[in-house]
């Protein structure tokens, strides 16, 4: 079962599945939502996310489910927006976790989460021991690993995703606010970051279904602020990309945590699953559809 099979992870997500051969669902949250869900190439199995009666019975006779659900607001400046997608990760992960108990067969559980938790941590590499500083819009994501995680006798994987950046509408609604001079870089140029492509991270996302239970981060290899920042605005047609000064970041609370150090690293994954970036670097063909 995959929950989020209609976004920018689940559909290439859906797709690696039924390419290795597997039987797939996707969750739709009423009639309205079927036909999206079958674009995908996913079984519909219609369910409601928060309730956990719902979810249990369309999660009968699936060995796996897969949380890729998000709802990551246009407008990323408005705190009330931000509070739909934090409803989907701890109203959302609570219903599904209550669920699961409820169905024996389901014994892996993945769900998706973010890695602008971890505090700054300046040039230091940040394995999934590193400090994490939640707060604002990134609280939720902690909280939806932490009611999973109660999930103590099923094989439970937490991802924490970098910096989704490749043709999806968040990445090209920021190109476009490039094109009238919005900033791209939030922090010091020379800080560290952790982006990647979705259809990496989606590729992740599957690969993480053979992991042992526990935290695992998503990123293609950290560069720096400004490399990112180059890319993007090559993407965008802008001659430089325009920054939004540290000091000022945070100051921000909704901004704050971009605007971190975080040389977030990936080795724990590529170590368990064999999963490796395909796209490692930055550049143009990261911002073209495939």
């Amino acid at each position: 079962m995959v929950i989020g099979a209609t976004g920018v992870l689940g559909v290439p997500a859906v797709a690696r599945l039924l390419a290795a051969g597997h039987e797939v669902s996707g969750l739709a949250r009423d009639a309205s939502r079927v036909p999206a869900v079958e674009a995908t190439g996913a079984k519909p199995a219609v369910g409601d996310l928060f309730s956990a009666s719902s979810l249990a019975t369309a999660l009968r006779g699936h060995d796996a489910v897969l949380n890729l659900a998000t709802r990551i607001p246009r407008k990323m400046t408005s705190k009330a927006a931000w509070a739909v997608n934090d409803q989907v990760r701890v109203s959302g992960s609570a219903a599904l976790a209550a669920a699961i108990r409820e169905v024996d067969e389901v014994r892996t559980v993945v769900q998706e989460g973010i890695s602008f938790v971890y505090a700054d941590g300046g040039d230091r590499e940040l394995t999934e021991d590193a400090p994490v500083r939640p707060g604002g819009v990134t609280a939720s994501s902690v909280t939806a690993h932490a009611n999973v995680a109660a999930l103590t006798d099923r094989t439970v994987v937490r991802l924490r995703i970098g910096l989704l950046v490749g043709p999806d509408p968040t990445t090209l609604a920021l190109l476009a606010a490039a094109r009238r001079g919005a900033p791209l870089i939030m922090g010091a140029r020379t800080d560290w970051t952790t982006a990647i492509h979705p259809l990496d991270a989606a590729a992740a996302a599957v690969a993480a279904l053979a992991a042992p239970s526990g935290v695992y981060n998503v990123g293609a290899p950290p560069v720096q602020k400004g490399v990112l920042g180059a890319a993007m605005a090559a993407a965008a047609g802008v001659r430089k990309a325009r920054a939004v000064p540290k000091w000022l970041v945070s100051r921000l609370p909704l901004a704050e945590p971009m605007g971190r150090s975080q040389r977030v690293v990936s080795g724990k994954l590529t170590a368990a699953t064999g999963w490796r970036c395909e796209r490692p670097v930055p550049g143009p063909e990261w911002f073209v559809a495939e």
